[in-house]
């Protein structure tokens, strides 16, 4: 292991990739802790507010402890629109561990204890605020829970199901092995992104965003396995073969016993591979229904349903920072892309001398 590592961090753009994951993991394991406001949190009057400014210099020129200054919203006729104004009465000076709302942390301890925030009175936005007024820094935190772990908890569906259903059809073979490979190209034929929006658009409007969420966990597992089922079926046929399966078979070992501790292990590289792989995918379905206001719902968070305000030209042009879950979703897939391919050449050299031959 100490060895697989060395070699993975000596790609500097897989490493850097690793880093940027684990960097978002923390963030969003800690998000209730990190975050200023908690997920419910809204001020409608404060409604599309820009970043907050923060400051070290006083207007006298002397340094001092970060601060910044609450915003005024007040409507300009000339404009003909809402603009935001800083109040320079009072300076709000930014805090360690202030208390704020209450929360239980890792969803046991309960406290009111926050990574930074604002003297009493203080409103610190550190990407602005959305239509209803609620934090964006704090709600990218509580919506990559959601858009960060809809893949993996879609794996623990998915490759259980493709490992033993490929390695009973590659394994057995024959009329068994035509019938199964035939039903997964028939689920592999079903245009998987067109099926999620008729099933999302069909779920009751009642469900609560916990069950939309197990729903398009579901859906997505249901739906990508077969792919998978086909690449470990053909590894089994090369696989079945072997000196080592034969010699299981001859002292009476159960088929079902050669194919779950012989020959599926033979095939952990490329299913480290793959799942690595595998994730950016899901990330970008649940993104994308959530966008399309299929997958999970306001006032709940995802980047997807975040990203929604996003397409407005004038939100666009006059609040950027109502992109930034489409900037955290890019460098999530890209990260995750690059650390994939970086592991794909890891453990599976023979793929290095074929690009190289090609």
């Amino acid at each position: 292991m100490d060895g697989f590592f060395s070699k993975l961090f000596k790609d500097k753009f897989a490493k850097a990739a690793f880093i940027i994951l684990a960097v978002l993991y923390f963030v969003i394991f800690f998000a209730d802790f990190i975050a200023p406001y908690s997920n419910t949190y809204s001020n409608r009057e404060m409604s599309y507010a820009p970043p907050s400014k923060i400051y070290t210099i006083t207007p006298e020129g002397k340094l001092s402890r970060p601060y910044t200054y609450n915003y005024i919203r007040e409507y300009e006729p000339t404009l003909m629109q809402t603009v935001f104004k800083q109040d320079r009465s009072k300076k709000y000076y930014i805090r360690l561990f202030p208390k704020a709302e209450g929360y239980k942390f890792l969803g046991i301890i309960p406290t009111h204890r926050h990574l930074f925030g604002t003297d009493c009175g203080g409103h610190l936005y550190l990407l602005g605020t959305d239509i209803n007024g609620r934090d964006v820094f704090s709600r990218l935190l509580f919506g990559g829970r959601i858009s960060m772990t809809v893949g993996f908890l879609s794996l623990l569906i998915v490759f259980p199901i493709g490992l033993l259903y490929g390695g009973i059809s590659g394994y057995f073979g024959g009329f068994l092995d035509t019938i199964m490979m035939r039903f997964a190209e028939a689920v592999m034929a079903i245009p998987s992104f067109y099926l999620l929006i008729i099933l999302a658009a069909i779920l009751p409007s009642g469900m609560t965003s916990v069950q939309r969420f197990a729903l398009i966990i579901i859906i997505l597992a249901l739906i990508g396995w077969a792919g998978f089922a086909r690449v470990v079926r053909g590894m089994v046929l090369s696989i079945k073969n072997e000196d080592f399966v034969l010699a299981e078979k001859t002292i009476g070992a159960s088929n079902l016993r050669i194919i779950l501790k012989h020959i599926l292990p033979q095939t952990t590289s490329y299913v480290i591979i793959a799942m690595t792989l595998s994730v950016p995918s899901y990330i970008l379905a649940e993104s994308g229904l959530s966008f399309l206001g299929l997958g999970i719902q306001q006032p709940d968070a995802s980047w997807g349903n975040m990203l929604k305000e996003a397409q407005e030209f004038t939100n666009i042009l006059y609040r950027p920072w109502l992109l930034s879950p489409g900037f955290l979703i890019f460098i999530a897939v890209l990260s995750f892309n690059i650390l994939g391919d970086a592991i794909r050449d890891i453990l599976d050299p023979k793929s290095i001398k074929r690009g190289r031959n090609d």
